[in-house]
């Protein structure tokens, strides 16, 4: 449609965009703030898939044990969790790798003074700590532990064998409940400026068909094709959507340059990270976007609205 007279509609594209300079330069705009920040919020919600990714890979499970147990007995219940589904390794927490781990955790509340009242005991028990592979399973895994007969008979409490396996369950479901709204929120933020990237293309079009009524009826009158009439209007939405694209493809990668560096440097104990495939990815998807909505903005207000 548009193919067999490009040559044609490209010029007849580029004079539009020389004689309504300011209408076209007003829908490039539109379309570059409009794919700049769906681009934006792509990317920051990459960023921060990786840094709940980071919060997640560290939820583990503790399973702590007696201090009676049979060490052979847990060797074979760490194997046993091992080789469950879900779960990515099993490791042994000594007794005293453990009381070393609360006094660099409590090194800023007496930590020292705490463990001197102790009179050189250590109250802490040795435990399992249990990574997963998916963390979205926590709760499954935990409760699969729980009924247990092998950790049952080495657990710390076998009275209450739940207040031997500790995980933040609260903390762990309120995690994931954040982090799926967010994924929702930018899927629905994604659509929704591509909705309004849309309709300003849209009706940038049927401007500029408005102004053009006369030279559409004189070219049909003189037997010129639909295809014919429609292909400079749709390359010119396609050329307002390329020139819109790059913008904001040139804008986010300035932003990722110069931008982001000083953000790690504020605060450095947050990671903003996102790989640059994620970012090839995204710049690609923006490109796409860009084209398709020009391609079909510009065919959906010839077709509605001039209905040729």
């Amino acid at each position: 449609m548009v193919f067999s007279n490009a040559g044609y509609s490209m010029r007849e594209a580029m004079h539009h965009f020389r004689r309504n300079w300011s209408t076209s330069f007003g829908a490039v705009v539109t379309i570059f703030l409009s794919l700049f920040i769906i681009g934006t919020f792509v990317l920051g919600s990459a960023m921060i898939s990786s840094l709940v990714g980071d919060v997640e890979d560290r939820v583990t499970i503790q399973a702590f044990l007696s201090d009676d147990a049979d060490e052979q007995a847990v060797k074979s219940l760490q194997s046993k969790v091992e080789s469950w589904e879900d779960v990515e390794s099993v490791t042994y927490k000594s007794k005293e790798d453990a009381l070393n781990e609360y006094k660099e955790t409590m090194s800023n509340r007496n930590a020292a003074d705490a463990v001197a009242a102790l009179d050189g005991e250590n109250p802490v028990p040795a435990s399992l700590v249990i990574k997963m592979e998916d963390p979205q399973q926590v709760q499954t895994v935990a409760d699969r532990l729980i009924a247990d007969r092998s950790f049952i008979d080495v657990c710390d409490d076998p009275d209450n064998v739940a207040a031997s396996v500790q995980y933040g369950r609260e903390t762990v479901e309120r995690l994931f409940s954040v982090t799926n709204y967010i994924r929702v929120a930018a899927i629905v933020l994604v659509a929704l400026l591509s909705f309004v990237a849309f309709v300003f293309i849209n009706n940038t079009i049927r401007l500029a068909i408005s102004a053009r009524r006369r030279e559409i009826a004189i070219e049909r009158l003189v037997g010129a094709s639909n295809s014919f009439i429609r292909g400079p209007f749709m390359m010119e939405g396609i050329l307002e959507a390329f020139f819109g694209s790059v913008l904001a493809i040139l804008a986010l990668q300035a932003g990722l340059t110069f931008v982001l560096p000083k953000l790690e440097t504020s605060l450095q104990f947050l990671s903003f990270s996102v790989s640059n495939t994620v970012v090839a990815q995204t710049y690609l998807a923006l490109m796409v976007i860009g084209l398709l909505l020009g391609l079909f903005g510009s065919a959906i207000a010839m077709r509605r609205f001039l209905k040729v």
